[in-house]
C-alpha cells in the first residue's frame, strides 16, 4: 500500500512539471506582456537607460544607437588598479539615484567629456598647502575669474561676472582643490580642445614664471658664461647629472629661443603685470601654475558635483566664495540645477547662439587679430564625419523619426561652422 501511494505521488508530480513546462513554452512564444522595463515616475521624466560597459569606447557606441538624450558616466571603483566602469544614462535618470542617500558604486562619479563635444569653460585648480603657506585660494579664484572674464570680453565681446561661475570646492587640509565652470549667456566652447586653447593663451604670461631649474641656472649665469663653460661641465638637477655642454649642443639655437621665450613673457606681463598669483610651489620645489593644463584632452573623465575620488573623502561641494545661483525651473530642484550646471557638456542646442573657437597658442608668435582687435577663430571646420551631433535634441528627433517598429537607423553629420562676431 504504502509503494502504491508513492507510486502515484511521482506520476503526479511528474504531470504537474510537464504542465508546468507547457505552460512556460506557450508563455514564452505568446508573453502576456512586453519586457518589463522600469520607469521613472513622472510624466515628464525620460524612459529608462542605465547600462554598465567595462569599454568607454563600448559605452559611446552603445550611446550612439539610444533614443533617449543619453551620456556617459565614468564610476571609479575601489580596486588596486583603479578600474573604472562606464555607465550610460540620462541626465534625470542618473539624478535621481545619484542623489540618494545611502550611495555604493554611484560615490566617486565622473562625467565623460566626449571628443569634440560643445562644452562650457571649465578649470581644475589645485595646490598642496604646505609648501604653500601664504597662498589664499579665495583670492585667486577671484583674481582668475576677473582674469578671464576680461579676456572673453576682449576676444570674444562676450561679458562674464562672477555670478555667472559655479565655484565647487574639495579642499582638504593638505590640498587646496576648485572646480571651476563658467556658464556664459547663450554661449559655449566648440569642444574641450577649444576650451584648452583659450586658456593657455590666457595663462601664457604666467608661464615663463614656471621655468625648469635648468632654465633658472642659465638665466642667473647668463649666456656668456655658459657658452664659456667647459663641454665637460654639469650639474645636478633633481638629482640627475646633466651635461651643461651636452645640453647646449642638443638645443641647437637655444640661446636665440631663450631670448625668444623671455622677450614675449615680457612683452606680455606688461599687458597683464599680476599673474604671479597662478604660480605655486609644487612638492619638488618647482614652479607650477595653479590652473591644471592637463583636463583638456579628448574624452576626459572629470569629477562630478557630490563625488570624490575612490579612497578619499572629500567631496565637491558648493564652495563658501560661491556667486552663483541658479535660476529656479519647473520640475526640477535646486539641488539637480546645481548637479545639472556643473555639466560641462549639459549644453542643450536650443539655448546656444555662438560656440567659440581658440587656435593653440603654441608655436604662434601672434595670433591672427580681426580688424576691430579681437583674436580671429576659425572659419570653418576639415570636412569629417561623425556618428552624433553636439546637439541631442536634433539627434532624438532624427533618430525617431528612423527607429520606427523593425527600422534602426542612425546618424551622420559634418560640421561646417562659420562665426561672425
Amino acid at each position: 500500500m504504502s509503494l502504491l501511494s508513492t507510486g502515484q505521488m511521482k506520476r503526479k508530480w511528474e504531470e504537474r512539471l510537464k504542465n508546468v513546462d507547457e505552460l512556460a513554452s506557450r508563455y514564452k512564444r505568446k508573453p502576456l506582456c512586453p519586457v518589463y522595463r522600469p520607469q521613472l515616475s513622472k510624466p515628464w521624466q525620460p524612459c529608462s537607460v542605465w547600462n554598465l560597459f567595462r569599454r568607454q569606447a563600448q559605452a559611446f557606441n552603445y550611446a550612439k544607437t539610444c533614443k533617449e538624450d543619453v551620456h556617459v558616466f565614468a564610476l571609479e571603483m575601489k580596486t588596486e588598479d583603479g578600474q573604472r566602469y562606464y555607465l550610460v544614462t540620462t541626465y534625470t535618470e542618473f539624478w535621481f539615484y545619484y542623489n540618494k542617500e545611502h550611495k555604493t558604486s554611484l560615490m566617486h562619479c565622473y562625467e565623460v567629456i566626449p571628443e569634440k563635444a560643445v562644452c562650457k569653460l571649465y578649470f581644475d585648480l589645485e595646490f598642496y598647502k604646505p609648501v604653500n603657506p601664504e597662498a589664499d585660494g579665495k583670492k585667486m579664484i577671484a583674481k582668475l575669474i576677473e582674469l578671464v572674464s576680461k579676456k572673453l570680453e576682449e576676444l570674444y565681446g562676450v561679458k562674464c561676472s562672477v555670478e555667472d561661475v559655479l565655484n565647487l570646492d574639495s579642499s582638504t587640509d593638505e590640498k587646496f582643490s576648485h572646480h571651476l565652470i563658467f556658464l556664459l549667456y547663450k554661449t559655449a566652447f566648440k569642444d574641450n580642445i577649444h576650451v584648452g586653447n583659450f586658456v593657455k593663451t590666457v595663462l601664457q604670461p604666467a608661464f615663463v614664471l614656471t621655468e625648469n631649474k635648468a632654465d633658472a641656472l642659465i638665466l642667473e649665469d647668463g649666456a656668456d658664461s655658459v657658452a664659456s663653460q667647459s663641454s665637460k661641465a654639469t650639474v645636478e638637477i633633481d638629482g640627475t647629472v646633466v651635461s651643461l655642454g651636452a645640453a647646449k649642443e642638443a638645443s641647437g639655437k637655444w640661446q636665440s629661443n631663450m631670448h625668444k621665450t623671455l622677450e614675449n613673457g615680457k612683452l606680455q606681463q606688461k599687458d597683464n603685470p599680476n599673474l604671479s598669483f597662478l604660480v605655486v610651489n609644487d612638492k619638488e620645489g618647482g614652479k607650477q601654475l595653479v590652473v591644471d593644463l592637463g583636463v583638456y584632452t579628448k574624452n576626459r573623465n572629470f569629477r562630478l558635483y557630490k563625488s570624490s575620488k575612490a579612497g578619499k573623502h572629500a567631496t565637491l561641494k558648493i564652495a563658501e566664495d560661491n556667486k552663483f545661483v541658479p535660476k529656479p525651473k519647473k520640475n526640477i530642484s535646486v539641488e539637480e540645477q546645481y548637479f545639472l550646471s556643473s555639466l560641462v557638456c549639459n549644453v542643450r542646442f536650443s539655448e546656444i547662439e555662438r560656440a567659440l573657437t581658440c587656435d593653440n597658442p603654441e608655436g604662434k608668435e601672434k595670433m591672427p587679430k580681426q580688424t576691430d582687435g579681437r583674436v580671429a577663430s576659425s572659419t570653418s571646420d576639415p570636412i569629417e564625419g561623425y556618428q552624433y551631433s553636439p546637439y541631442p535634441e536634433i539627434d532624438c528627433f532624427v533618430l525617431s523619426l528612423v527607429n520606427k517598429e523593425d527600422n534602426h537607423g542612425g546618424t551622420d553629420h559634418h560640421p561646417f561652422f562659420f562665426f561672425f562676431f
